[in-house]
């Protein structure tokens, strides 16, 4: 049964990947990128925060109504663009740029971990609105699952890089076609298979930085 409300709980995670987790990610992307010498996403205007940059009218829409809809949430931001044949490091400058993301999105979770702790530790957790603590608590947990999510080895998602980064040469050349073709089926048997396990190393990762 699909728990059709609009909620506030519902509401702050849309907020928090619309207007800042998927933003900041793709943000960083653009902005890896062009340190190391590709202005594409530049030209384009994607070396910005502004939501309206990398929002994906398909990938937001299905993102939003998932979330409403409960249950399977899928969405996701508009790939940024870059041209690796640009890159200063050949060898390395791909896998950079795809670990640019995830990493800003560590950042971030780190931080309200730390604003967390920090109310805990000085006992003014009780003093602030519920509303601001459980917001709080979802930006970690979000962008830890952001992180996770995107750090499968499968394409689209940022982990392919990694995976390619560590394969020789050849096998990775007659790989990524490969899943690059079947990238998206494989992430839904992924999340389908282990969806449980996914989620439970989310749950504990989360609990771990805000010290539960």
């Amino acid at each position: 049964m699909f728990d059709i409300s609009i909620t506030p709980d519902k509401l702050i995670l849309i907020a928090i990947f619309l207007l800042v987790g998927f933003p900041v990610h793709e943000a960083a992307h653009a902005f890896a990128a062009d340190r190391l010498g590709d202005s594409t996403a530049r030209h384009l205007g994607r070396l910005s925060l502004n939501p309206i940059k990398h929002f994906d009218p398909l990938g937001g829409t299905l993102f939003v109504l998932s979330v409403i809809l409960g249950g399977f949430i899928i969405g996701w931001a508009k790939p940024t663009p870059y041209n690796p044949s640009n890159l200063r490091d050949r060898r390395n400058g791909e896998l950079v740029v795809a670990l640019a993301g995830p990493a800003v999105n560590v950042i971030l979770a780190c931080l309200a971990a730390l604003v967390i702790r920090l109310l805990v530790a000085t006992d003014s957790i009780a003093s602030i609105p519920e509303l601001v603590g459980t917001v709080l608590l979802y930006f970690v947990y979000y962008n830890v699952a952001l992180t996770i999510f995107n750090l499968i080895p499968v394409p689209p998602l940022d982990g392919s890089q990694v995976l390619f980064r560590l394969l020789d040469p050849v096998t990775a050349w007659r790989l990524r076609p490969l899943l690059a073709q079947y990238g998206l089926l494989v992430v839904l048997l992924v999340v389908l298979l282990f969806g449980q396990v996914i989620g439970s190393v989310m749950l504990h990762v989360t609990l771990f930085l805000v010290g539960g």
